[in-house]
């Protein structure tokens, strides 16, 4: 099964010298399902020609936010529209997860109450699962007949799915705690209050439930369905 990579964003290149990029840390994720990959560098406007191009298709994390006046941005929510309508699965990771509800209706805001870095408490339908997050943006509103699969107080809407082929959530199950380590020295000081980054630093200890949610996107993906 071919899994189409949107690339949204770049790592750090400190980061990236160690760990690879996004696309190269969900092939990580994902390893040992079945699936092979191919990256399409949408943040640098390279896009597939068509849904059909990939079997399935998983949007990555980013700097940058859904609502920012970026080239990549408006072509990316027509090319999610068009996956909808395919019936291909698609699977959309903390900006994938917010460029997608926007794009279908949805809203997205810089969250008033800060930040959430590092390991953080979701429950997934009553199951808790402790996951890594680096986001201040979140879907503020879902679209209409979005289901709301994943929740915690900072952030009521961190999963999302959209009938059998749409399925997104606001954590990062594809960092490790070593990466959310990098991101507090590359990307964290100086931008996210020290206090919030130093009771990260001190979370990133334990593990986290990376395994069962990659788990759970390989059998959303492989889950038999009509396209088209």
């Amino acid at each position: 099964m071919l899994i189409g990579i949107l690339e949204t964003g770049h790592a750090p290149a400190e980061l990236r010298a160690r760990a690879g990029s996004y696309p190269e840390l969900f092939q990580r994720l994902l390893a040992g399902f079945g699936f092979d990959f191919r990256t399409w560098s949408v943040v640098e406007m390279e896009f597939p020609d068509t849904p059909d191009a990939a079997d399935g298709w998983l949007i990555t994390g980013s700097r940058h936010g859904a609502y920012d006046d970026l080239p990549f941005i408006a072509p990316l929510e027509d090319f999610i529209r068009r996956i909808h309508a395919s019936g291909k699965p698609l699977v959309g990771i903390c900006f994938g997860h917010q460029i997608i509800a926007q794009a279908l209706g949805g809203k997205v805001d810089k969250h008033p109450g800060g930040w959430a870095v590092g390991p953080q408490d979701y429950d997934f339908g009553g199951t808790n699962l402790r996951l890594n997050a680096w986001h201040q943006d979140q879907v503020t509103h879902a679209p209409e007949g979005a289901e709301v699969i994943a929740s915690n107080a900072f952030c009521p809407i961190a999963g999302l799915r959209y009938g059998g082929n749409i399925w997104s959530v606001q954590p990062h199950p594809e960092f490790d705690n070593d990466f959310i380590a990098g991101l507090i020295e590359t990307r964290g000081r100086g931008v996210v209050p020290d206090p919030l980054l130093d009771q990260a630093e001190a979370r990133l200890q334990g593990a986290t439930d990376a395994a069962t949610l990659a788990r759970q996107i390989a059998d959303f993906f492989h889950k038999p369905r009509h396209s088209g």
